[in-house]
C-alpha cells in the first residue's frame, strides 16, 4: 500500500515542505536574522544599490544566506556590505583564477559588478564571529570585494 504522504509528494512536489526560500531583490535591503538559508536572486535596477548584512557578533553560528545574480550582466554594481572587515572570501573563476579571494585578509564588502553572468553566486555563512563566503563567477573579477 502506497503511502498518502509519499502520493501526495508524487502529486505535487511542493508538499514536501523542503523548497528553497527565495526572495527577488532589486533595491537596497537590510538583511535579517530571520534571514538564515534564505537564498536571494539578485536584479539590477536604475541605480547602484546596496544589501546589508546584520552583525556577524549578532547571529548564531551557522547562519546562512545566497546571493545569486538573476539575471546577465545587470546594469548596476550590487555592493553586499558587512559593516566591518569581517569577510573572508573564497572566489575562483571557471579558468581556476582565484584573484578575488581575499587571501587571509577579511574585507567589509563583496561587490557584484556589472560584468556578472546568470547563476554567479555567493554564499554567506559565519560562525558567529566571521563572515566566510564562497563566490563563483563565469567571468574573472566580476565578482570583487572593498
Amino acid at each position: 500500500m502506497a503511502s498518502p504522504v509519499g502520493a501526495a509528494i508524487a502529486q505535487n512536489p511542493d508538499a514536501s515542505g523542503v523548497l528553497l526560500n527565495m526572495h527577488d531583490l532589486d533595491a537596497a535591503y537590510t538583511v535579517l536574522q530571520s534571514d538564515s538559508h534564505k537564498v536571494f536572486m539578485l536584479s539590477a535596477t536604475a541605480a547602484d544599490y546596496s544589501i546589508t548584512l546584520p552583525v556577524a557578533a549578532d547571529l548564531q553560528a551557522g547562519w546562512s544566506c545566497k546571493f545569486v545574480v538573476k539575471e546577465d550582466t545587470p546594469s548596476n554594481v550590487i555592493t553586499i556590505a558587512a559593516g566591518s572587515a569581517i569577510i573572508d572570501m573564497v572566489m575562483k573563476d571557471p579558468g581556476g583564477n582565484a584573484s578575488n579571494s581575499t587571501v587571509g585578509t577579511a574585507k567589509s564588502n563583496i561587490i557584484i559588478n556589472e560584468a556578472c553572468t546568470q547563476g554567479d553566486y555567493v554564499n554567506f555563512f559565519t560562525d558567529g564571529v566571521t563572515y566566510y563566503a564562497e563566490a563563483l563567477s563565469g567571468i574573472d573579477d566580476a565578482i570583487d570585494f572593498s
